[in-house]
């Protein structure tokens, strides 16, 4: 089951609950017409909700805590795609890296390690090269090879 959107000969939009089966198409429920967007997107939101009342499930989108419609992710989603830079996955990882709890260690070679080793899962001299080549970061081998003998002689204790 799916909302399907249905243009009209009219121009209006139909909001329809659709069930497809053996290459068939059966309209299950009807939720309205409109010729405005925002009609449109309530008859929409409660055709979603009727699909989870009948399967018995919830729905990510209709949990109290989560304020944002749908449509709203989609209109973004192109513009925050654009801003992406090379360091997006630091962006990223960063902060799960702090939520870890990793931060205790006041290190930035292992933060550069448990993310290159994310990003890139290679060598010890391929993460050198990465981390040169993409974050302009110049850490030697002999130093990642020194501080994993480091955290390998903490973990024994």
């Amino acid at each position: 089951m799916f909302v399907r959107k249905k243009p009209n000969r009219s121009g209006s939009t139909s909001v329809v609950v659709v069930e497809a089966r053996d290459g068939k198409v059966r309209y299950l429920k009807n939720f309205g017409a409109s010729f405005n967007a925002k009609e449109i997107d309530d008859f929409y939101f409660q055709g979603k909700k009727w699909i989870a009342e009948q399967k018995k499930q919830r729905d990510m989108f209709f949990e109290h805590t989560r304020q944002i419609e749908e449509r709203e992710v989609i209109e973004n989603l192109p513009n925050k795609v654009e801003n992406i830079l090379l360091n997006g996955t630091q962006m990223i990882l960063n902060p799960v890296f702090d939520n870890v709890g990793f931060n205790a260690v006041n290190d930035d070679i292992l933060r550069h390690l448990v993310v290159s080793r994310i990003c890139q899962p290679q060598s010890k001299v391929a993460t050198v090269d990465y981390l040169k080549s993409y974050f302009d970061e110049d850490i030697e081998l002999h130093k990642i090879y020194r501080y994993l003998d480091k955290l390998s002689d903490s973990q024994k204790r």
